[in-house]
């Protein structure tokens, strides 16, 4: 017979009214014979996602459930999380996501010397599919450094989003520990990304694989579909917080300052919105004074948003 592996891995589920789909999410991860403790991490929830996840639980005590007196946002839940976890690693899982069998010790082959392992993430499409979020299906492990990462949460002209700080790696605790690293509780959008995007600027080596079993389904009422004009300006400015860390090469500034103003175009983009909701010329223009690349990117959503209701339109007149 093959020894038991050793549960070394602690997996923190932060979950805000996910009653739908917290017994699955913990069920997964209580599959896994590597994991040593799932902890949820209820965030204030007004349904039954404590109690579901309990029930998920079946009385196991590697099952922990914490619940928030009140919605504090996926940053202070996780960091919540981490105030009770012990493994040597811990893992993030989504109230709404799933691991197929296997994940955790398919990541942990990968560990070595590595201080984040994170596989490309499969995700449903409308016949049930299952899809490689952002790479090809098949590749060489590489390694990830800042630039690359933070590069690969900008949208540039020809050039959707990689959207890598979607990415859920298993983390070494030691490495976050040393450095006193924790999610940014300011942030309601984009926390991963600047979780992960700090771990590399102090030197966190990050490793990046095909798709090893997180498996995601998107929904409509995901907290990054309702983001805010205020939560872009949190996300953009903390690119100002990195850009002060010691030891950043040109390179990596030049990729902060490209991903700063990726985020500004939304930012501007939801400006210009507002202030054609309230008839103010001064306000839909100045955002276009902002750079050339913010100029482009409302040029081209006013374009798209044109397109569209031009087609509504052409629509509603062909029916009879």
């Amino acid at each position: 017979m093959h020894p038991r592996p050793e549960p070394v891995v602690d997996i923190l589920v932060a979950a805000w009214n996910r009653s739908e789909t917290i017994e699955r999410a913990v069920t997964s991860a209580l599959s896994e014979a590597e994991v040593h403790n799932v902890i949820v991490i209820d965030d204030g929830s007004t349904d039954d996602t404590s109690a579901r996840a309990r029930r998920a639980g079946g009385g196991s005590q590697r099952l922990t459930v914490l619940r928030l007196p009140s919605n504090l946002g996926p940053s202070a839940a996780r960091n919540r999380g981490l105030e009770v976890s012990t493994a040597p690693y811990v893992a993030i899982l989504d109230g709404d996501d799933f691991f197929q069998p296997g994940r955790m010790a398919k990541l942990l082959t990968h560990a070595g010397a590595f201080d984040f392992v994170a596989d490309d993430i499969l995700e449903t499409d409308s016949t049930g599919v299952l899809r490689p979020r952002m790479f090809e299906p098949r590749f060489e492990p590489w390694q990830l450094d800042f630039a690359t990462f933070v590069e690969g949460n900008s949208t540039r002209h020809g050039r959707n989003r990689a959207e890598l700080g979607y990415l859920k790696p298993l983390i070494r605790r030691a490495f976050i520990d040393a450095h006193e690293l924790r999610y940014d509780e300011r942030l309601r959008l984009g926390e991963d990304y600047a979780f992960y995007a700090r771990a590399l600027a102090l030197g966190a080596q990050f490793l990046v694989t095909p798709a090893l079993g997180y498996v995601s389904e998107p929904r409509a009422d995901s907290l990054s579909a309702r983001h805010g004009k205020r939560d872009l300006e949190k996300l953009r400015d903390v690119d100002a917080e990195l850009a002060c860390i010691p030891g950043l090469s040109d390179g990596d500034l030049r990729a902060l300052r490209h991903h700063f103003r990726s985020v500004d175009g939304r930012v501007q983009w939801l400006g210009v919105i507002d202030a054609f909701k309230r008839r103010d010329p001064t306000g839909f223009v100045s955002p276009f004074t902002r750079s050339p690349e913010v100029s482009f990117f409302i040029a081209k959503k006013l374009i798209e948003e044109a397109f569209q209701r031009s087609g509504k339109w052409l629509s509603q007149q062909k029916r009879p």
